[in-house]
């Protein structure tokens, strides 16, 4: 016997049969009913959903002799029949995804001039509508408006975006949803009982789950895992045929985050990436995983969870744990590791340090293990800058002499010089806790090389802001040294400036004369950019290269100064010119530039 695939064998032949458009299937039946059938419908929504399953129903409805008193088809008409056979000359079915011309439609136009030799009406179904080119689409519109009155078009597309809006204007539009995965799982579950075939519902669930929405999906992944299991579907088969990453893992994480076990969310995340799973899709996972945690937390907002009973209650389990500011901070943190996962450079460590400030949400924030950001910035300053001035002050008291000139540094970074009261004060004060009353050398934070804003996003200063830089010793340097911190110093660039920094990391600054140090830039666009930050550019160069008589030059390279961009093999071709040593290492081992 031939075999069938579930999608096809178990595709709907009556309104009742359709699974998840209740309120499509009862317009339509009502309008066979009351003969009130309009001349164009329009059937949208995702893939998979009955599109095309309800035009033919509807169409065979349409032209049955004896409907039934809710609107279904007899089935036992010479319509029906020859709808049954698939040899009505009624019903016209056109894939306008490989018949998108001109031509086609008025090929398609001339039958419409046909009379129907059975029935009432000629139903012309046009799948995947959104494929017809412009040309078409107009070629189209005078008959869709005004067709002959024995002519119905039923349009379905995907993509109902794509349509032009003077076809849409002549349309009935019907919306199909998506499947939810209970009606997924019912139907399912009615396909099994049929082909004999025992399950699991957690296995169901996986399958609903994974074709997203939609009923064809979901058959092909059921006849998947029939032909894996042997007609004995359970959950664990499942998963493992459909690489899916079992959801155990995900409740296991945010047992262990709750108890701050790091060690354990760490050894957990390196066996599921062992079996090859992306650390990406871990992240998605879990996110989704505690949104379903967080709906289960509210009565009102538990029927939001697309998912069965026997999960469902898992879900409430795990809820009354967790406390809500968790929750919240975990969809935060999970959130910006799905942003800038595919931008980073090592995604692994990404989202390990997302696990690890996951599991220390309900740490205390005390501990000294929690790992996080400082929280009490003021307070850290003050008693860094009270130990300065304290040292500043003892070395005034033990005989420095201060000049009238001297100055001190306010914190908003204005000078102001020192009164001579104040240090008539401190040269005779002999207590240090009497010399810490008076007003002493105040600390510049920028002096520090951190700012504010560094020390809430835990990065290294990446230059001065300041172009002044008071420089211990004086060094001299080479071109190699140069190179070697400009490009550091470009990979030290915050994000915001990954853009500036990747272009300046292909530009070779030069000694011209030294110290003066020249920086040659092939377009107007880069030297405005460049140009906006080149006190601070230098001011980095001064402080890593120990010089301070630096001279920074930027301006824009000539045209004879700019050098073609080589590709890899052009490269590979100089090379192999200007030492034969290579291509005799090539030609002996045989080696191919990939």
């Amino acid at each position: 016997m031939e075999y069938i695939v579930s999608a096809r064998k178990y595709r709907p032949m009556t309104f009742d049969t359709v699974v998840g458009q209740t309120a499509l299937t009862t317009t339509l039946k009502n309008a066979v009913k009351s003969g009130k059938l309009a001349h164009a419908y329009l059937f949208c929504g995702p893939r998979g959903v009955g599109k095309t399953t309800c035009a033919r129903i509807f169409a065979k409805a349409i032209n049955c002799e004896h409907p039934s008193s809710n609107g279904e088809a007899c089935n036992n008409c010479e319509s029906c029949q020859a709808f049954n056979e698939q040899r009505s000359y009624n019903i016209f079915e056109l894939d306008a995804a490989s018949n998108n011309s001109v031509e086609n439609i008025k090929t398609l136009m001339e039958q419409t001039r046909i009379p129907p030799q059975i029935g009432k009406y000629k139903v012309f179904i046009i799948d995947e509508v959104h494929m017809l080119s412009t040309q078409a689409f107009n070629a189209f519109l005078k008959t869709l408006e005004e067709p002959p009155a024995h002519v119905i078009f039923i349009l379905a597309t995907t993509e109902k975006h794509k349509i032009l809006p003077t076809i849409i204007s002549r349309c009935q539009i019907y919306d199909f949803e998506r499947m939810t995965v209970p009606n997924i799982i019912s139907h399912l579950k009615e396909v099994a009982e049929k082909e004999h075939i025992t399950y699991e519902e957690e296995a169901l669930n996986i399958i609903a789950e994974k074709a997203d929405g939609g009923m064809r999906d979901a058959l092909s992944i059921f006849d998947q895992a029939v032909s894996f299991c042997q007609g004995d579907i359970t959950y664990k088969k499942v998963i493992e045929d459909l690489n899916v990453l079992d959801s155990e893992n995900y409740f296991s994480i945010i047992d262990l985050s709750l108890q701050n076990k790091v060690s354990e969310v760490m050894v957990l995340l390196n066996d599921i990436i062992t079996k090859g799973f992306d650390g990406g899709h871990l992240i998605s996972g879990l996110a989704k995983h505690v949104r379903n945690v967080m709906m289960a937390k509210d009565p009102q907002t538990l029927p939001l969870l697309e998912t069965s009973q026997q999960q469902r209650e898992r879900y409430k389990e795990q809820a009354q744990r967790c406390p809500n500011k968790f929750l919240y901070q975990a969809l935060k943190v999970m959130n910006d590791c799905d942003i800038n996962y595919r931008q980073s450079s090592n995604k692994r460590l990404l989202v390990e340090l997302t696990l690890i400030e996951i599991a220390q949400i309900t740490q205390e924030e005390d501990s000294a293990s929690a790992g996080r950001r400082p929280r009490r910035l003021k307070s850290l300053f003050r008693k860094f800058i009270a130990q300065v001035q304290n040292k500043a002050v003892v070395q005034g008291a033990a005989g420095q002499r201060v000049s009238a000139t001297d100055s001190y540094t306010t914190s908003n970074g204005q000078t102001e010089t020192m009164s001579n009261t104040a240090k008539e004060t401190v040269s005779s004060t002999t207590s240090s806790e009497t010399a810490v009353a008076k007003p002493q050398h105040r600390v510049k934070l920028k002096s520090i090389g951190h700012t504010f804003e560094n020390m809430r996003q835990e990065e290294k200063p990446v230059y001065q802001q300041e172009e002044d830089i008071e420089v211990k010793q004086q060094e001299d340097f080479t071109e190699e040294q140069l190179i070697m911190q400009w490009t550091a110093m470009c990979n030290r660039m915050p994000q915001k400036m990954a853009g500036l920094s990747s272009r300046m990391r292909n530009i070779l600054p030069t000694i011209t004369n030294y110290p003066t140090v020249e920086v040659k830039v092939d377009n107007e666009i880069l030297l405005k950019e460049i140009s906006t930050i080149k006190n601070r550019i230098r001011s980095t160069l001064v402080q890593n290269l120990k010089n301070k008589d630096i001279v920074l030059n930027i301006r824009l390279a000539e045209g004879s100064e700019i050098k073609k961009a080589l590709t890899k093999k052009e490269l590979f071709e100089e090379m192999l010119s200007s030492n034969h040593g290579i291509e005799k290492l090539q030609s002996e081992l045989g080696l191919e530039l990939m």
